[in-house]
């Protein structure tokens, strides 16, 4: 039964769905989840230090995202799929990361926990090698749908590509505070 809900579903899905290219990033979104269904950059600046103070979440013409609603007196972060801290060598680039497209319904102990950690470490990894990043969000029929219309991912699979090597992980969207990112490794 639970397959043929999620078939059922699937049009909707896909119908609804945008790719967008940015400057940083490479988006597929989908307005009905009001989330994006995957998100891939490459990692080309590791030396910025321009400042986000000041910057906050804006919508993104001409697509249907979720907002400041679906965020609000919960435990879900506006967790940035492509970092604030990986774009930050200008402000253009940084302003990019602020929009709806590139974030996600993720829990605020993912998102300043493991996931961070994450982030640092594909930022390492980039003083010395080509990187590039590929985020898949994984929905299913029981995924909680909020009062506001958007649907929380169950899962974030993250793909870091580097000298012909990969690292995948795969982080289920709750509290995982106090856990190393690697505990998540389902592929080097």
């Amino acid at each position: 039964m639970r397959k043929l809900l999620l078939l059922s579903l699937l049009p909707l899905i896909i119908f609804s769905q945008k790719i967008i290219e940015t400057d940083i990033f490479t988006v597929n979104y989908s307005e009905k989840l009001e989330q994006p269904l995957w998100l891939e950059y490459d990692i080309f600046c590791i030396d910025g230090d321009y400042k986000r103070s000041g910057m906050g979440f804006k919508k993104f013409e001409g697509v249907h995202t979720s907002d400041a609603l679906d965020y609000k007196y919960n435990v879900w972060d506006k967790g940035h799929l492509a970092p604030a801290a990986t774009f930050d060598c200008s402000e253009n680039m940084l302003l990019q990361t602020f929009t709806y497209i590139n974030c996600a319904l993720q829990h605020s102990k993912l998102n300043r926990g493991p996931w961070a950690s994450l982030e640092r470490y594909e930022r390492k990894l980039a003083e010395s090698y080509d990187v590039s990043v590929r985020i898949d969000l994984i929905f299913d029929n029981e995924s909680i749908i909020l009062p506001t219309g958007a649907t929380v991912p169950d899962y974030f699979v993250k793909t870091i590509n580097y000298n012909d090597k990969s690292i995948k992980v795969k982080f289920p969207n709750s509290d995982v505070s106090g856990v190393s990112w690697d505990a998540f490794l389902i592929e080097e």
